[in-house]
């Protein structure tokens, strides 16, 4: 949380940062409210959302909708999702899943979604699935994996790593 620091101030700042290391001018205010206007919206994020002060009293969704937020503004090449899912109701995660699907459709996105459940990859569909073990990879596949997964649980994984060992 950084009180004292409005979501729109912090957002046009990290936009300028990476237009001037592209040795790119500053976003105008006008340019700007367009395109955090489209981003918010994107993101089911209400406008007031942006004079709140920077995570100041955010619950777990409203954490991860700026994230999103974040995401759909910057524009990068790779995200990394990390247990994006944790925490959020049901609610929340169709909206950041919606998201995530509504940012990579039509861009380069790569997308590393790091999860113990299975729930979000029913909605942001996988092209590839791989399996940790004891912090290294011992199973991949694509997305039927994940059904096998909501199947058979993990037990079976840790069975064949055993077996092979």
């Amino acid at each position: 949380a950084i009180p004292g620091v409005s979501v729109s101030k912090y957002l046009r700042m990290i936009i300028n940062a990476h237009r001037e290391a592209r040795g790119e001018e500053q976003i105008k205010i006008k340019d700007f409210a367009r395109v955090a206007q489209e981003a918010m919206d994107l993101a089911s994020i209400p406008k007031d959302f942006s004079s709140r002060y920077l995570n100041d009293g955010f619950s777990g969704g409203e954490k991860k909708r700026m994230e999103l937020l974040q995401l759909a503004l910057l524009q990068p090449e790779m995200a990394i999702l990390d247990e994006t899912d944790s925490g959020l109701d049901i609610d929340a995660l169709n909206t950041v899943a919606q998201g995530v699907n509504t940012v990579a459709e039509g861009s380069n996105l790569g997308t590393l979604i790091i999860t113990h459940y299975q729930r979000i990859l029913h909605m942001v569909k996988p092209q590839f699935v791989h399996i940790m073990f004891e912090g290294r990879i011992v199973k991949e596949g694509g997305p039927e994996l994940v059904e096998e997964l909501e199947k058979r649980g993990y037990g079976w994984i840790r069975d064949e790593v055993t077996a092979a060992a």
